[in-house]
């Protein structure tokens, strides 16, 4: 089957042929048909799986014979780096028709976003956000808009915008074409579903699991080692770029300073960078200028790139879903890659939950020449002068201290226990500080 089968339009098949397209992938197979009839479709497929041209291809070929300047279709996505891709992907498919997409996302003035709604556009590409600040504004209305695409669902329900998911639907045509597709879809997705789709058709591809061209295994690993264990793990592995997350955008920053100073060219991507950072990040990485990429979940969707050869979990995810939206950035487009996991005893129920999903057994693997039995750095307390230096005026040092249970005076004189948490910064018990006041206690 070839992308002759569609019968589009001349112009829009200059637009695969010069992205390279040749045999449509089973979920472009499948989806593209009912959408060009005009059905609603629920498609359910794994990331790098050629889901945005499954659905960018029907609303080319739908609006390519409207009139211009006016919003056809509207495509609402959960991140900026996925707006700017699905975008990039309607503009190189469209080329010839002329057809304008727009991508509308918050981080950046405002200002552009409305000359290039007055300008006149065919397709928005928007995070739900900054789309209701310009419904609210009245800077943009769907009077004419004949297509709705919820692309990445699921990742939107995980983001919490699925209020304002339901909020933009009631200012959209109640007669149009919807479109849904993501990764996996949870119940409340299938609830979502019920209430904007008429009579879908369902498209699955594979079952929600990671990709076949992935191969998986474990690293078992103390948690103060993870980090010597990750360097020792690249210096042994033959690479072309590595994608590493972990569960915060704090540790993000630190691990990719850590990675610099080991000689890797690196870069972390964070929610709290501006725009131009997050896209500096990203063209370093496609580009080759960074080897290495260390992400949080949220940051890196919407990543397109696809020669991708490793991802690393540093620390592994809370859902299963999310395991499998991480390693889908490698293994894309038929190609092979490779997920490794450092893996904590605190990891252990992930670890059956995953492998419960897969129905297999992950690989444990060890590094021959890595100490596995080397101990956590002592922390001598010395009276924690790091406190000291706070009740001077000056920042206290950060330390990192093993989970324990200790004994700290109340302000009667009266012992209590409580459990600090590790890796906090430095605590405070119940030691007065030089003017004789007791400091805030961190308890949990």
């Amino acid at each position: 089957m070839s992308f002759d089968s569609f019968d589009l339009h001349p112009q829009i098949v200059a637009g695969v042929q010069a992205l390279g397209y040749s045999t449509p992938t089973p979920i472009q197979r499948q989806a593209i048909p009912p959408v060009l009839e005009g059905q609603d479709v629920l498609g359910l497929a794994q990331t790098g799986t050629g889901k945005t041209a499954a659905f960018a291809l029907p609303i080319l070929q739908r609006l390519v014979k409207r009139p211009r300047g006016r919003i056809g279709a509207l495509v609402i996505a959960p991140t900026r780096e996925l707006s700017d891709q699905i975008s990039a992907t309607f503009e190189t498919l469209g080329r010839q028709t002329r057809l304008r997409s727009l991508p509308i996302y918050g981080g950046v003035a405002m200002a552009p976003q409305v000359r290039g709604l007055r300008s006149g556009v065919e397709i928005i590409v928007a995070c739900p956000g900054r789309l209701l600040d310009h419904i609210r504004q009245g800077t943009i209305r769907f009077s004419n808009l004949e297509v709705l695409v919820l692309d990445e669902a699921d990742r939107m329900l995980d983001m919490g915008f699925l209020p304002d998911i339901r909020e933009i639907i009631k200012h959209v045509p109640a007669v149009r074409q919807t479109l849904m597709f993501g990764a996996t879809m949870p119940d409340d997705i299938r609830k979502l579903a019920q209430e904007v789709l008429r009579r879908p058709v369902t498209v699955q591809v594979d079952h929600p699991a990671p990709a076949a061209t992935v191969a998986q295994a474990i690293y078992p690993v103390a948690s103060h080692l993870k980090t010597a264990l990750l360097l020792q793990l690249l210096h042994h592995t033959e690479t072309a770029s590595v994608l590493i997350f972990t569960r915060t955008k704090h540790r993000a920053q630190r691990l990719g300073e850590q990675l610099e100073r080991a000689g890797y060219p690196a870069a972390s991507l964070r929610g709290d960078l501006s725009q131009n950072q997050r896209r500096a990040a990203i063209r370093g990485f496609r580009n080759g200028s960074y080897r290495v990429l260390v992400a949080t979940d949220i940051a890196a969707r919407g990543i397109d790139v696809s020669r991708i050869s490793h991802v690393i979990n540093y620390d592994m995810p809370d859902t299963t879903d999310a395991y499998t939206h991480r390693i889908g950035r490698t293994g894309r487009a038929e190609k092979t890659g490779d997920a490794f996991s450092l893996v904590t005893r605190e990891d252990e129920a992930m670890v059956r939950d995953i492998e419960f999903v897969l129905g297999a057994r992950l690989e444990r693997r060890s590094l021959n020449d890595f100490d596995y039995q080397r101990p956590a750095p002592v922390v001598r307390d010395n009276n924690f002068p790091g406190q000291r230096q706070a009740a001077r005026g000056r920042p206290g040092r950060q330390r990192a201290f093993k989970d324990r249970t200790f004994m700290a005076a109340s302000k009667k004189g009266h012992p209590f226990q409580g459990v600090f948490e590790a890796a906090h910064p430095q605590p405070s018990f119940g030691c007065r500080n030089r003017k004789g006041r007791l400091p805030q206690h961190t308890f949990r």
